[in-house]
């Protein structure tokens, strides 16, 4: 089972290819929503070199961040070998 973690934000490295997928209308929606409920689902991440790398949750990232929060809830899940 998936335990969640606290992560500072500054240590979550998004890939360029994810990072061209941003919405601003999606942020913003987010932050109102975390702004009144709070974090509700966690973000994915793996383990990087000394950073994490996200896998899911870049609109939940951004709003967090949008919002100067300085950590975010996550998943730390581990990176399938092919």
């Amino acid at each position: 089972m998936l335990r969640t973690h606290t992560l500072p934000i500054d240590e979550v490295y998004v890939p360029v290819k994810r990072a061209k997928t941003l919405e601003a209308g999606k942020v913003e929606a987010l932050a109102n929503d975390i702004l009144e409920n709070g974090q509700t689902t966690p973000i994915r991440v793996r383990q990087g070199k000394g950073r994490y790398v996200l896998i899911e949750g870049y609109h939940r990232l951004e709003a967090l961040r949008a919002l100067g929060e300085e950590t975010v809830t996550g998943f730390v899940v581990q990176a399938r070998l092919h």
